[in-house]
């Protein structure tokens, strides 16, 4: 043990800092070595997979086989469903995160009659997930002409008790003499809401972005449910699709390269967002 006189935190040296930092490297082989599985063999030819031994090494057909994933696919083409995920994935994100910030802005910077009743009965929504309340949510899509559309696949799950509960938990922590100062200064409900409280929330904002992100860009039973178009099918549903039924068989490389392009979009944002990902976790002036 040695402290840091900069810092004044304890560091670790010797054997115990060598253990350590075997154990994560171990840790980070065994969750990255299926994920390099999946890329040799996006990489080798069909034989080189169903014929064992399985090749450790990538073979000379990258751009072959993730050529053909891009432009092909069983009911529309990868790239297409990588676009419609994306765009599925940001506009819930986003939708959440507008919705959610203006709703705890609401509750907690607003008087009026029954606003905590409102606030728990948004969180007594966290008991309803969307696998429970699937029936009625596809039934009110479908009457208002939301099927195989975008707007069908981001509205019905924008809505977010959780990041509601987050933000409105944050806000509260806010100085009061900081809404004083600015009702002083002449700023409205509003002025004060996108200069002030936005900015503080930044990388809260961040580490939800990211979450939710994920959560979108996951999403298979609803948009299995809510499109019926095959142009309007998201990358996940587009691996299902992918793997054999029955005697059919698979194309192995092209289905592992599918899976590593899906992969990329929700790994890009994690790494991008990295920094106000874990201030956003992990920050005690929030």
């Amino acid at each position: 043990m040695a402290i840091d006189k900069h810092t004044g935190m304890v560091e670790k040296r010797g054997a115990g800092l060598w253990l350590t930092h075997l154990g994560l490297i171990i840790g980070v082989l065994f969750i990255f070595f299926p994920i390099w599985l999946a890329f040799v063999a996006s990489t080798v030819q069909q034989a080189d997979i169903v014929r064992p031994p399985m090749p450790l090494l990538p073979g000379g057909h990258f751009l072959e086989n993730y050529g053909k994933a891009l432009t092909s696919g069983i009911n529309a083409p990868v790239a297409t469903m990588l676009f419609n995920s994306a765009v599925m994935a940001l506009g819930i994100s986003l939708g959440k995160i507008v919705i959610s910030l203006l709703s705890a802005f609401a509750i907690v910077y607003f008087r009026f009659p029954g606003r905590t009743l409102f606030f728990w009965l948004i969180f007594l929504t966290l008991m309803l997930p969307v696998e429970v309340r699937i029936v009625p949510t596809y039934e009110v899509a479908a009457n208002f002409g939301m099927l195989n559309s975008y707007s069908g696949l981001i509205f019905p799950l924008i809505a977010s008790a959780t990041a509601t509960f987050l933000f409105r938990q944050f806000f509260m922590t806010v100085p009061d003499e900081l809404a004083e100062a600015a009702r002083v200064d002449g700023a409205r409900p509003m002025r004060f809401f996108f200069d002030i409280l936005l900015p503080m929330s930044r990388t809260n904002i961040a580490a939800l972005f990211v979450i939710l992100f994920i959560y979108g860009w996951n999403q298979y039973l609803w948009p299995l449910l809510i499109t019926t178009d095959p142009s309007m099918n998201t990358i996940v549903m587009g691996i299902k699709q992918m793997f054999p039924s029955g005697d059919d068989l698979a194309d192995w490389p092209v289905i592992m390269a599918t899976s590593i392009l899906a992969m990329i979009p929700p790994v890009a944002v994690v790494i991008g967002m990295q920094k106000l990902f874990i201030r956003g976790l992990v920050d005690s002036e929030k």
